[in-house]
Order: structure tokens, then C-alpha cells, then sequence
């Protein structure tokens, strides 16, 4: 029995200490795939939430320094083939914005990790946000930072979505976290 106290006294005693594992970001996997979430930092916490639906298989919240600027980011998969092509989710994520973006607000290309191809979205406008078949809250000034991964086992979808000014300070963890995945 005492052995069993010094067991768990000391494994308390090191999860307690500073600079430990509970420092490190989780790891997590989606389509077989390991993605490690980025450190937050004095500009971008990143935090880890639970999924509020099946059809999300990872979901962050994203807050600016000032804490009242918030973004989320989730991560999707459906599946090898499901869920349509990347020309057609660009199409549907633009069409989440009313009215529709200008040709100017819109950005999009394709860059390759590990001769794995991600093809990246970013969209600026007022964004109408809300559950896909209910009612929409128009959010002005916000961005769409969007990417697919055209992962071996099927297409891993990256949607980020928030106040501009954050969603751009954001973009490039969250194109590291996807790299990590595929390297």
C-alpha cells in the first residue's frame, strides 16, 4: 500500500511541475494523420475544444491579445471521396459570405509538403455565420482562412473563421499545424 501512495504521490508531484508534458501541445489525428496544434503565444491563444458536432473531427478557439476578438478553427472529415471536390467546398465556403466577395477578397492557390497538396482559401467580407440549415448572423470585417488536404485516406478539411485582423494573425500557425501532419 505504501509503495502504491509513493507511486501516485510522485506522478502527481511531476504533472505538477512546470516545464512538464502537461506543457506540451496535445497531438491529435484525423484521417490517420498527426497534427500537432500550435503554442499559443501573447498575440494568439489557441485553445482546445470539444467538437459540437460529429461532422467535426478537431475544433479550436482562437483569441486575439485583447481577448475580445475570437475565432474558431475546425478541423473535417468525411471520408475518401465524400464531401465533393476542393473547386467545389471554395465555392460553398465562398458562398458563405453576403453579398458575395469581390474578386479582390478572394484568395486562393495550391502549395505542396511532402508531395502532399494543400490547397488554401482565404476570404474577407461579412460572413454569415450559424449552423449550415439554420438561421445566419451576418459578421462584418471577417475572413475565411480555409485549406484541404488531400491526405492518402481522403480529403481533411481546415476551416478558420473570425475577425479578419485575428484570422490573419492566425493563418500561419494554423498552415504550420497542418504541415506538422505531413512531414
Amino acid at each position: 500500500m505504501s509503495i502504491l501512495r509513493f507511486f501516485v504521490g510522485g506522478l502527481a508531484a511531476c504533472t505538477a511541475m512546470p516545464g512538464l508534458a502537461a506543457d506540451k501541445p496535445k497531438v491529435f489525428e484525423v484521417a490517420a494523420l498527426k497534427f500537432t496544434p500550435p503554442k499559443s503565444t501573447k498575440e494568439v491563444t489557441w485553445t482546445v475544444e470539444a467538437p459540437t458536432s460529429r461532422m467535426r473531427k478537431a475544433q479550436f478557439k482562437v483569441v486575439g491579445a485583447k481577448a475580445e476578438a475570437t475565432a474558431q478553427c475546425v478541423f473535417f472529415y468525411f471520408g475518401p471521396g465524400a464531401a465533393g471536390g476542393v473547386q467545389a467546398n471554395f465555392a460553398r465556403w465562398i458562398k458563405q459570405f453576403s453579398p458575395p466577395p469581390k474578386p479582390a477578397e478572394i484568395n486562393q492557390g495550391t502549395r505542396e509538403v511532402n508531395k502532399v497538396k494543400v490547397h488554401v482559401l482565404k476570404v474577407n467580407g461579412t460572413y454569415l455565420d450559424g449552423p449550415p440549415f439554420g438561421a445566419k448572423i451576418p459578421k462584418k470585417n471577417y475572413r475565411l482562412y480555409g485549406a484541404i488536404v488531400d491526405a492518402p485516406r481522403g480529403a481533411v478539411f481546415v476551416k478558420m473563421t473570425g475577425p479578419a485582423a485575428l484570422v490573419m494573425q492566425a493563418e500561419a500557425a494554423c498552415f504550420k499545424m497542418i504541415e506538422s501532419a505531413l512531414k
